[in-house]
C-alpha cells in the first residue's frame, strides 16, 4: 500500500507541475483564462496543498518515515496553506495571493535546500543524525523525492494563487494593448 501511495503522489506531482507550467505560460503571456481565474485556480490550489497535506501526514504516521528538521519546516508552510486556500476559494477572494505567495516562497526555499541536501549530504549543517535531511525515504520515477514533490506543490501553488488575481483578467484593452502597428488591419492607401 505504501508503494502505491508513493507513486500517485508522484503522478500528483507530475500533474501539478504540468499544471504550474501551463499556468505560468498563462500568466506571462497575460492570457489566463476566465475559468482559471474565477473557478478553477483557487481550488485547484487548495486541492495541491491538502494532497500534500495529506501525504506528508501518510508518511509519517502509516509508512512511520521520520520527519527531519526541514520536512518539519515544509510542513509549517504547507499545512496553513490548506485553510488559507480553502477559505479564500469558498470566498472567490482572488487577492489570496498576497498571503499564499510568501507563505509558498518560503516553502519553496526550504524544499530547494532541502533537495540540495538529499543530493550533497556534506551541505547539511543542522539536520539531527536521527533523521537525517538527506536520507530519501522515497524516489519515485527515479528522480522524485519528497521534498522534490513539496517544492512542486508549493510552485503551484504560488503560479495558480497569481493566476486567481483580479488582475490577470484578459480584457479587449490587454489584448489590443498587446498587438503592434504593424498587425492593424489597413486600408488600400495604407492608413489604418
Amino acid at each position: 500500500m505504501i508503494a502505491i501511495v508513493e507513486r500517485f503522489a508522484a503522478i500528483l506531482t507530475i500533474v501539478a507541475a504540468l499544471a504550474a507550467v501551463a499556468t505560468l505560460v498563462a500568466l506571462v503571456t497575460r492570457r489566463v483564462p476566465d475559468w482559471l481565474r474565477d473557478t478553477a485556480a483557487l481550488p485547484f490550489a487548495t486541492a495541491i496543498a491538502l494532497a500534500a497535506t495529506v501525504g506528508s501526514l501518510f508518511m509519517s504516521e502509516v509508512a512511520n518515515y521520520t520527519p527531519c528538521e526541514l520536512c518539519w519546516y515544509q510542513r509549517i508552510a504547507m499545512y496553513p496553506l490548506v485553510v488559507v486556500l480553502g477559505v479564500a476559494s469558498w470566498r472567490r477572494d482572488g487577492q489570496v495571493w498576497r498571503t499564499a505567495v510568501p507563505i509558498g516562497a518560503v516553502g519553496t526555499v526550504i524544499a530547494a535546500w532541502h533537495v540540495a541536501i538529499e543530493r550533497r549530504p556534506a551541505l547539511g549543517g543542522l539536520c539531527d543524525p536521527a533523521a537525517p535531511c538527506s536520507l530519501r525515504w522515497v524516489e519515485e520515477l527515479g528522480f522524485l523525492t519528497l521534498p522534490m514533490m513539496a517544492g512542486v506543490g508549493f510552485l503551484a501553488i504560488i503560479v495558480l494563487s497569481l493566476a486567481a488575481r483580479p488582475e490577470t483578467a484578459v480584457t479587449r484593452e490587454t489584448v489590443a494593448a498587446d498587438r503592434h502597428p504593424r498587425d492593424e488591419p489597413t486600408t488600400p492607401d495604407g492608413t489604418p
